[in-house]
């Protein structure tokens, strides 16, 4: 009650609460309105959820978008990707698929164990899943399925529908149907495998179009899976519009201050309670090649407004959430040497796990520099694909596959956005493995403590390289890409405490 009050003396009306963490959406025509909040002491801050002008061509992600190539490295592809045999027992696009070797999820590996269970339930806060993939629907639970997020023309293009708020199976974007694949796509003789192939998809959608990700949609995500007993939720982003979020920092202005507050402690609230009802969030490092146990500088926040961005001096005290966030498990990058992508952010601090997240430009001087098998395949929503295909430096990154009359499509991408997934696969075969009856939802349950337990036991701990200052070659003149990789075998800023694993996961 008081918060209320003091929303409408700054001259606030609230649209929609969330009140298990006290975050509301609120409109106000008041120009001074996040100042007003400020001195209002029943309120944390306020953080911006509004568009102003339109988003530039290329999105958001254009700022650190590693994901997607540039036309250059594109054309630089060979259009004939390299192709190992496959075996019988094999999905059909299984010899693209090094990433699964790497954590042993194959057919000689976990798969023979323990594929996940059905009553396990993945979560995952992106831009959408795109339930009618075939290599996704059998898997994928519409009913659950939520979109928490309202399009905003002016910064994902014309709404596809009249309420602008998509129906819970499609994802306009990609990114969201690419992560879910990692995590779950189905052993059906068709396209792609996924970590843990059998257990169940849930959209709980917290993302534009353009790929922004504003704190409401976010924390009702987190919390929505705590309230229907997700167990594990997948986090591929940062929340807009601060890359760090600091609190003091004097370059920002009171406002901007209050703004990063609020992001820190309304997503803290929201995991906190998306933990206490079973949900292990999973969250990826980002692609910024920082170690955030050190960064020095952030030049792109505040991304939104577009064009609204200053430089700023950072320190160990700004978080980039929801990674950073406590509670949070945080996964870095490798390619398929083994080697940290370049791109990947690190830090011997923030570093828990790490996973394959795709390096195109792994294996430097040799053949396989650049080639599309370097990055992680995954399903590809149909419309988004045909159109892509439109391009032919495209070509090489999109493949097509059919079973009899049924085709998906499906593309290599890199990240820590991919490797977070393939943890996340990992800790819903754990659950599968060694969760117990929920008897509030059915299905299994597990804490995220016992399930971290398990993922620290079975990693594969690697250590640092030696030397532990790595360059990248191919990057010069450009040393912001080098690398000093701290700790020890047991926990080190690269690989965390370990490669995780999924056949010795279920193992355990």
């Amino acid at each position: 009650a008081a918060a209320k009050a003091a929303i409408k003396a700054a001259g606030g009306t609230v649209v929609k609460e969330n009140a298990q963490v006290g975050v509301a959406t609120v409109k106000s025509s008041n120009p001074a309105f996040m100042a007003a909040v400020g001195r209002q002491s029943a309120l944390v801050g306020a953080a911006r959820n509004r568009p102003i002008g339109k988003i530039p061509s290329g999105g958001r992600a254009a700022k650190e978008d590693v994901e997607r190539l540039t036309a250059a490295e594109r054309a630089a592809a060979k259009a004939s990707p390299k192709q190992a045999g496959r075996a019988p027992d094999q999905e059909p696009l299984a010899d693209r698929q090094w990433d699964m070797r790497m954590i042993d999820a194959t057919p000689s590996g976990s798969y023979r164990v323990n594929q996940g269970r059905r009553g396990v339930m993945v979560g995952i806060i992106d831009s959408g899943i795109d339930g009618n993939h075939p290599d996704l629907r059998s898997n994928f639970n519409r009913d659950l399925s939520r979109n928490f997020v309202t399009d905003i023309p002016l910064i994902d293009g014309p709404c596809e529908v009249p309420s602008c708020v998509d129906p819970v199976d499609v994802d306009d974007n990609g990114h969201g149907t690419h992560v879910a694949g990692l995590v779950a796509s189905a052993l059906n003789g068709l396209g792609t495998a996924g970590v843990a192939p059998k257990v169940t998809l849930v959209n709980i959608r917290g993302g534009q179009d353009g790929g922004f990700l504003f704190l409401q949609p976010t924390v009702d995500a987190m919390v929505y899976a705590g309230l229907v007993g997700i167990d594990v939720i997948n986090m591929s982003f940062y929340t807009d519009p601060w890359l760090f979020n600091c609190l003091d920092n004097p370059a920002d202005s009171p406002e901007a201050q209050a703004e990063q507050r609020t992001v820190r402690v309304a997503t803290q609230r929201a995991i906190n309670f998306a933990r206490a009802h079973g949900v292990t969030p999973i969250a990826s490092m980002g692609n910024g090649h920082t170690d955030l146990g050190n960064p020095t500088e952030d030049a792109t926040s505040p991304d939104f407004p577009p064009g609204t961005n200053y430089p700023r001096t950072v320190d160990n005290s700004c978080i980039t959430v929801p990674v950073e966030t406590r509670g949070v498990i945080s996964i870095s990058a490798l390619g398929p040497s083994y080697r940290k992508a370049d791109y990947s952010n690190y830090g011997i601090e923030q570093t828990d796990f790490s996973a394959p997240g795709g390096f195109f430009r792994d294996y430097y001087l040799t053949d396989q520099y650049r080639q599309p098998e370097n990055m992680n395949l995954s399903p590809m929503p149909q419309a988004l694909a045909e159109a892509a295909l439109e391009d032919p430096a495209n070509v090489p990154f999109i493949l097509r596959d059919c079973k009899g009359s049924t085709c998906g499509y499906y593309q290599y991408l890199q990240g820590t956005s991919m490797a977070a997934p393939h943890a996340t696969g990992v800790a819903a075969l754990i659950v599968s493995a060694h969760g117990r009856r929920d008897p509030r939802h059915g299905g299994l349950t597990m804490s995220p403590r016992a399930v971290e337990r398990v993922m620290t036991r079975t990693a594969k701990q690697t250590p640092c390289p030696f030397p532990p200052v790595v360059t990248y070659p191919d990057r010069a003149p450009d040393l912001s890409y080098t690398a000093n990789c701290e700790g020890t075998l047991e926990r080190n800023g690269f690989y965390g405490r370990g490669i995780v694993n999924a056949l010795t996961a279920v193992l355990d």
